[in-house]
């Protein structure tokens, strides 16, 4: 089993004294590759707010002109809220020809949140429009795609493994106040205009394939099932060794029986360290400690791994 470091983000001394990193609901990633001498970094999500991404890039000195892409996983606010302002407070400073991965164009519709008992409340938007204005090409690669030359995204991912979609936000097909997904890419029934279950069929993994320990497959939010998104990862790369599972795998609403069948196929697929982040849930951090104590690793917000 390959070896990973993992380096904790102290106490802030100096010049940066009374400052420390932000922690709120939701996920961005700092991803660094190096091919021989070639280095290539990315952003993968953005958080939900731009006060806790722009105080975490500028304590951990992540300069923004060394930023290769980005990459968007899926449509939840708590995972694009931050791209925006990011462009507006920082792309002069990045390179021209920047690339913004979405998995899909599912990626772009409308979101509701609809409480027991309530009304759909907003759960904002992707707005290309923004995007457009900030000179970002966006590729919607909901087949699999190489990223920076280093890294891959998985596309679209099968849902091929006892895994289902919990419930979560709904989803308004088609164009609203000039934002929205094309419905073009939607079924008949989607696009009669009533709020559907949202299925995360523009969710997408992000992966690399590291020499000699195999491939690190990131799950930010996990909606297609983190057991399915590793599949795929083994499908679309022909890389069956899997060194890390790490993000969100959104097992927090999941019963127990749920997390044992993901635990032991975690197990079957002889993953070597599970890294479990965001929306993971205390049962599969418990179950994980419990059953995959060699595997496991407790994250924290600012943790790097090497």
């Amino acid at each position: 089993m390959g070896e990973v470091e993992v380096q904790r983000f102290g106490v802030v001394s100096g010049a940066g004294l009374g400052k420390h990193v932000h922690n709120e609901f939701g996920l961005s990633l700092h991803l660094e590759s190096q091919r021989g001498s070639e280095t290539r970094q990315a952003l993968l999500d953005f958080g939900f707010t731009p006060t806790a991404l722009f105080n975490n890039l500028d304590l951990l000195k992540i300069d923004p002109a060394s930023i290769d892409a980005l990459i968007v996983s899926h449509g939840h606010f708590d995972h694009f809220g931050g791209l925006v302002p990011l462009l507006k407070r920082d792309r002069g400073k990045m390179r021209a020809d920047l690339p913004l991965y979405a998995g899909g164009e599912n990626t772009f519709c409308h979101r509701w949140v609809v409480p027991p008992g309530g009304q759909p409340q907003s759960f904002g938007v992707l707005d290309r429009r923004d995007l457009a204005g900030a000179n970002v090409r966006v590729v919607v690669a909901d087949k699999p795609a190489v990223i920076a030359g280093h890294g891959f995204t998985t596309g679209s991912i099968a849902r091929a493994s006892f895994e289902k979609v919990v419930p979560n936000t709904q989803v308004e097909v088609g164009m609203r106040d000039g934002a929205g997904c094309d419905p073009a890419h939607f079924t008949k029934e989607e696009r009669e205009g009533k709020l559907v279950f949202d299925n995360h069929w523009g969710e997408h993994a992000t992966c690399f394939n590291v020499k000699d320990r195999g491939l690190v497959v990131i799950s930010s939010c996990g909606h297609a099932g983190l057991i399915n998104s590793i599949r795929q990862a083994r499908a679309v790369s022909g890389v069956q060794k899997v060194h890390a599972a790490m993000g969100g795998f959104h097992l927090s609403p999941a019963p127990e029986p749920y997390i044992a069948q993901t635990v032991q196929a975690l197990k079957e697929l002889d993953v070597d360290y599970i890294i479990p982040m965001h929306c993971s849930g205390a049962g599969f951090i418990r179950a994980a400690q419990r059953d995959l104590p060699d595997r496991f690793i407790m994250s924290y917000t600012a943790t790097r791994y090497i």
